[in-house]
């Protein structure tokens, strides 16, 4: 595992790979505090595929409780545009309250421009979780779309885009392809 910063006392982590006992505690944080039920092969799958982008916070460096946690990817959108995704983020209720949430997604986008230059950061959340729409419109996530009856339990989401490019705003229609991305659909 490795230290990415400390913030406000506690310490921010690059997920470790190969740490079995990591990818338990992070499913465990996840399935006790989120509504909508992910299989154990969805967060692997993000955790292995994107490492990069998923991130944990603790206590302190040598605590061995997650506090917090996000889960993201990038992919290229239509191939047009590089897309940032944010698939999941908990932060445990005992802990909220202390930016943790905004620091690790601000870390996450700061990461996905770094090592993919992406054009824009999407993700969804309930149209009733006031305190994550709050979240990321503070930090100039736009409301894209309603999605009806998206969840689970039947309630509705809200598709949230951070426009990082130019590209993000303009339509598909009118882009070029990126660069490569014949090579990378292959």
């Amino acid at each position: 595992m490795s230290l990415i910063t400390e913030i406000g006392g506690l310490s921010y982590f690059q997920f470790n790979v190969d740490s079995q006992d990591e990818f338990s505690k992070i499913s465990t944080l996840i399935s006790g505090h989120l509504l909508e039920p992910y299989s154990i092969y969805v967060y692997w799958f993000f955790l292995n595929t994107w490492p990069q982008y998923c991130y944990i916070v603790k206590e302190s460096a040598e605590s061995p409780d997650i506090v917090g946690v996000i889960i993201s990817k990038v992919e290229p959108h239509r191939d047009v545009r590089m897309r940032g995704y944010i698939g999941m983020l908990v932060i445990d209720p005992a802990y909220r309250g202390r930016k943790i949430a905004t620091h690790l997604v601000k870390l996450t986008v700061d990461r996905m421009v770094q090592l993919d230059a992406v054009d824009e950061v999407m993700l969804e959340t309930e149209v009733i979780n006031k305190g994550a729409l709050g979240l990321y419109e503070s930090l100039g996530f736009v409301r894209s779309k309603r999605l009806y009856r998206y969840y689970l339990n039947t309630h509705d989401a809200y598709r949230l885009i951070l426009p990082i490019s130019s590209k993000s705003g303009t339509r598909i229609a009118f882009l070029p392809p990126i660069e490569g991305s014949e090579a990378m659909a292959a």
